[in-house]
């Protein structure tokens, strides 16, 4: 029987985000009325959505920010609504209260307050102009990039992706047991794609010595969009591996919350509706009761990590969550270390460095780069023969592949892994429209229409998807040559979110430009032979870009930590 889901609204101290300074130091939490949330009127009838893209073509959607990739620097911020809307309800006879202007001086005063904060609470990553940032902790240190104030986001489509969190949980797991599923699915891109074969290589072996794990374990982001036109909730991709920012996104949580209860009264805010976000304990919480199944007191969990790792601190705030909450240790090693260091004993028990592992944790083995030669490679299998719980397994990994998840927004494909229809209905209608290169129709919707697609391949972390033009040029180029390399892709609809007025902080100068947000969801799955013991959703993550940036991922350097303000 599964733990028992939290409400994801509970606003209680014993769930909050754990950080060194207790909640109680906070001042009292203003009480004000609620705002309403932004809305992008100006964007409504410009864009078309992909299922009307056999309409005859019009115009395409031209952003009104300009495609700048310096922020503006940081100017009056209208703060809740932007000018626009609030002139658009007057003119509707709506009430605008709750629109207030945020003078620069109250702004400066907001961003310094939120600076010190976030040095206190360790909101902090590691500084790129400094060389050993990376490597050595405590050196050349930054604060996390992140937006100012909280994003507003409607509580009904908040809830929605909650109560998603554990049917992809089960989903995955149905799905990273059909081998064959698995294999067939990824048979094309294999022969194209370098590292999606290795990894396919790995999992064959295990399906040929039938290697069974009893105990599993996943920690899952689910990331999505709020669609403007149509407002649905709609999946951009489903993480399996290395699931990031559990750490630093609540801490962001908590710096809003903190900020409101100070300025809430003034901006018209009330820091109650700001959800709690509790992801790192309930990551380390999963952890800690698969390290107890794994039943040996003297092993470890074991977290692979990069050689140059600036977002060290979100991973540090889990391992440190683990130690001290649960009073279980943690080891960090790269893949080449693990290769030098890794023995396998008779029994499979994985030693590395001497040490027993019980839980392998990946936050590195996501993308070709962090292969660079053979020894990585040895690493990996090694660590898949072993009895250790792999959080993600091979299996799992492949689960959260770009294909496989087209593959499953194919029509019947759901019903061979889940049997409740409500469950494959709530999936089903989260999904985005999702195509295999293999479909001359839409390949040739997408070179007449391409802002309208996002060609991805099969790669984690931000920086590869291709827009805009260049999915016209790369389908033609494909076309021409004829080769087999269109399998490396799949074609997804181009999401667009409501676009608003928002203030980012980023190496200490703050900026103002118009954005849109992406929300991701925690869950944790674990489960001994047929006792499903964790299937719940465990946190949120917000990241907020500015809107004329295609690509979203904070680490690389496209977007801030954010959070939510529910309305």
């Amino acid at each position: 029987m599964g733990a028992v889901q939290s409400s994801p609204l509970a606003l209680t101290t014993a769930d909050a985000c754990f950080i060194p300074v207790a909640s109680a130091l906070l001042p009292p939490r203003a009480s004000s009325h609620v705002a309403k949330p932004r809305s992008n009127s100006f964007l409504s009838g410009r864009i078309r959505r992909v299922d009307e893209i056999l309409e005859p073509p019009v115009s395409k959607f031209t952003s009104p920010v300009a495609q700048n990739p310096i922020f503006p620097r940081c100017l009056p911020l209208k703060c809740v609504r932007s000018e626009m809307e609030a002139k658009n309800d007057e003119a509707a006879g709506k009430p605008t209260s709750g629109f207030v202007e945020i003078d620069q001086g109250l702004i400066d005063q907001m961003v310094y307050d939120a600076l010190v904060w976030s040095s206190l609470h360790g909101l902090v990553v590691g500084d790129r102009n400094v060389n050993r940032s990376g490597k050595v902790p405590g050196v050349g240190l930054t604060h996390a990039p992140f937006a100012l104030l909280p994003i507003s986001f409607p509580e009904s489509q908040f809830r929605e992706a909650c109560e998603l969190a554990p049917i992809f949980n089960e989903l995955v797991d149905r799905v990273s047991l059909d081998g064959k599923f698995l294999q067939d699915s990824l048979s094309r891109t294999k022969k194209v794609d370098a590292f999606t074969s290795r990894l396919l290589d790995i999992h064959s072996k295990m399906m040929e010595i039938n290697k069974k794990d009893e105990i599993r374990l996943g920690l899952h982001r689910s990331d999505y969009m709020l669609d403007e036109q149509t407002k649905l909730l709609l999946q951009i991709e489903l993480n399996t591996i290395s699931s990031s920012f559990s750490g630093l996104g609540c801490l962001v949580s908590e710096l809003h919350r903190s900020l409101l209860s100070h300025y809430g009264e003034t901006l018209g805010l009330d820091p109650r509706r700001i959800p709690t976000n509790a992801a790192v304990s309930h990551y380390a919480e999963a952890l800690a009761k698969a390290w107890i199944e794994f039943n040996n007191l003297k092993a470890t969990v074991l977290v692979v990590v990069q050689t140059e790792e600036r977002n060290m601190y979100d991973q540090h705030w889990l391992s440190s969550v683990l130690r001290e909450r649960h009073n279980v240790r943690s080891i960090r090693k790269t893949l080449a270390e693990i290769d030098a260091e890794g023995e396998l004993q008779p029994d499979g028990t994985l030693l590395v460095g001497g040490v027993p592992v019980a839980v392998i944790y990946f936050r590195a083995g996501y993308t070709p780069n962090d292969y660079p030669s053979e020894s990585e490679w040895r690493a990996r299998l090694l660590m898949e023969e072993s009895s250790a719980i792999k959080c993600p397994s091979i299996s799992y990994h492949l689960a959260g592949t770009k294909k496989i998840q087209q593959e499953l927004a194919k029509p019947n494909v759901l019903e061979r892994f889940l049997e409740n229809k409500e469950d494959i209905a709530k999936i089903r209608k989260c999904f985005a429209g999702l195509w295999s290169l293999e479909d001359p129709h839409i390949v040739g919707k997408a070179i007449e229409s391409p802002e309208l697609f996002v060609m991805k391949p099969q790669r984690e972390g931000g920086g590869n998807n291709i827009y805009g033009d260049d999915v016209r040029e790369t389908l033609l180029r494909l076309q021409r040559e004829g080769s087999e390399e269109d399998a490396a892709y799949i074609l997804m609809q181009r999401i667009f979110p409501s676009i608003s007025p928002t203030t980012l902080i980023r190496d200490g100068i703050c900026y103002k430009d118009h954005a849109m947000s992406e929300l991701g969801v925690y869950s944790a799955y674990l489960r001994n032979k047929e006792n499903v013991i964790v299937n719940e959703q465990c946190g949120y993550l917000m990241r907020t870009k500015i809107s004329s940036s295609n690509e979203g991922g904070v680490a690389s350097g496209f977007a801030v930590l954010d959070s939510l303000y529910l309305t």
